[in-house]
C-alpha cells in the first residue's frame, strides 16, 4: 500500500507539473486564429487556381473539426474506410484504390514508376506539373501538339505511340483549355496503347462535365484494361488545401503506385472531411450550380468584349485575348488574380470560377481591360 501511495502521489505531482507547463490545457483558453494565413487577402478576388470557394461542405467541416480531437492518432482506420467507400461506388475492390495527398502525389509517383520503363506520351498543353517532376528525375516525355481547335489530338498521339512509350497521359477535361476529350477517340487510344503500355487519365474535373459517367474511362478499369484514372477532392468538393486525391486501377498498378509514394497514412482531418462529404449530394449539387453560374458569367463577359472562349467543361475558362500576360497584369492592378500565359500560348487567358461576387468583379472589369490592352 505504501508503494501504491507513493506511485499515486508521484503521478499527482507529474500532473501538476504538466498543468503548470500547459496552463490552458483543457481549460478552454483563447486560441489564436490561423485562418488568416490561408486563401486570398481581404479584397482580393482569387480566380487563378481552379479552387472551389464553396467548399468544404458543412458536413466536411464538422467531420474535420471532430477528427481534429483525435489528431494524435494515425489515420489508418479512416483511410481504410475511404478506400471502401470509393471502391463500392465504382464497383471495384478496395485494393484497386490508391489514396494520396491530393492526386498530385499519385500522379508524381506514377511519373517516376512508369518513367523508369519508358517515355511518357502526352499532349503539348495539359496540366503537366507531375510530368515535369518526372523529367527532373530523368524521365523522358514526348509532347504531341494540340489539334487546330485546341483540343487534344488523339490521332496524332496514336501515331506517336511506340514500344519506347510506357505511359500515355491525358487530362480529361483538359487543363488549361477546359475542353472535353472526345470519348470515342479516347477509347480508341486506350485500345491502341494498353496492350503494351498504361493509359493514365486525370479526371480531376470530371464531376463538372455535362456527362461525367459518359466521359469517364473508369469502366475500362473494371474491365481489367491497363488504365489508371485519377480523381481528387480538390475541385467539386472544395478541399484543395486538405490534400486528398485517389486513383482507380488494377491491384498490380495500385501496388506499384504505392511503392513510389512518399506520404504515410494520410491526414486525419482531410480524410474525415472526404468521408463525410463523399456522398453529400446536396452540397455537390449546390456547389456545381454555383460553379456553372460563374462560368456562364465569364463566358458572357468574353462574348460582350468580342473575345472567343473555348467550350469549357470545368470550373475555368480559356479565353482568346490580345496578350494574356498583359490581361493578367491589368487584372491584378484591380485586385483580381487570374493566370498569366501558359508558355507559347500567349493569346489565351485562363480564369477560374470563384465566389460569384469575385466573378462579377472580373466580368465587369474584363471589357475595360481588353480595351486597355488592345490599345496599348
Amino acid at each position: 500500500m505504501d508503494i501504491a501511495r507513493r506511485t499515486f502521489l508521484g503521478g499527482g505531482a507529474a500532473a501538476a507539473g504538466m498543468a503548470a507547463a500547459f496552463p490552458a490545457l483543457g481549460q478552454g483558453g483563447p486560441v489564436p486564429s490561423a485562418a488568416s494565413h490561408f486563401g486570398p487577402a481581404d479584397g482580393v478576388a482569387m480566380l487563378s487556381r481552379n479552387e472551389n470557394p464553396y467548399g468544404p461542405a458543412p458536413s466536411a467541416l464538422a467531420a474535420a473539426a471532430d477528427a481534429a480531437t483525435k489528431g494524435c492518432y494515425y489515420a489508418d482506420r479512416g483511410l481504410r474506410r475511404l478506400h471502401e467507400m470509393i471502391a463500392e461506388r465504382h464497383s471495384l475492390s478496395p485494393s484497386q484504390v490508391v489514396i494520396g495527398a491530393g492526386s498530385t502525389e499519385i500522379l508524381s509517383a506514377i511519373a517516376i514508376a512508369w518513367g523508369r520503363d519508358g517515355a511518357i506520351l502526352c499532349p503539348g498543353l495539359f496540366w503537366d506539373t507531375t510530368v515535369q517532376y518526372g523529367e527532373r528525375q530523368g524521365v523522358a516525355a514526348i509532347r504531341v501538339p494540340l489539334a487546330g481547335d485546341m483540343n487534344v489530338d488523339l490521332p496524332a498521339m496514336e501515331a506517336a505511340f511506340g514500344d519506347h512509350v510506357s505511359l500515355v497521359q491525358v487530362c480529361n477535361p483538359n487543363n488549361p483549355t477546359g475542353m472535353m476529350v472526345d470519348a470515342a477517340g479516347l477509347r480508341a487510344l486506350a485500345a491502341r496503347v494498353t496492350p503494351s503500355a498504361t493509359l493514365l487519365v486525370d479526371e480531376a474535373y470530371n464531376e463538372l462535365a455535362d456527362d461525367p459517367a459518359g466521359n469517364s474511362v473508369v469502366d475500362l478499369v473494371r474491365e481489367g484494361r491497363d488504365v489508371i484514372v485519377c480523381r481528387t477532392f480538390s475541385k467539386i468538393y472544395g478541399m484543395a488545401g486538405m490534400r486528398v486525391g485517389y486513383a482507380l486501377t488494377s491491384e498490380e498498378n495500385a501496388q506499384r503506385i504505392r511503392s513510389h509514394m512518399m506520404s504515410f497514412g494520410g491526414n486525419t482531418c482531410g480524410l474525415a472531411a472526404a468521408i463525410a462529404s463523399y456522398d453529400d449530394t446536396g452540397f455537390l449539387d449546390a456547389s456545381r450550380a454555383a460553379i456553372l453560374e460563374g462560368r456562364e458569367m465569364i463566358l458572357d463577359a468574353a462574348a460582350r468584349s468580342g473575345c472567343s472562349a473555348l467550350p469549357s467543361q470545368t470550373n475555368f475558362v480559356y479565353i482568346e485575348v490580345p496578350d494574356a500576360d498583359a490581361v493578367q497584369a491589368a487584372m491584378e492592378q484591380r485586385g483580381i488574380l487570374i493566370r498569366p500565359a501558359y508558355g507559347q500560348w500567349t493569346q489565351y487567358s485562363r480564369v477560374s470560377t470563384g465566389k460569384i461576387g469575385d466573378v462579377a468583379r472580373y466580368a465587369a472589369a474584363f471589357p475595360e481591360v481588353i480595351e486597355e490592352v488592345g490599345s496599348a
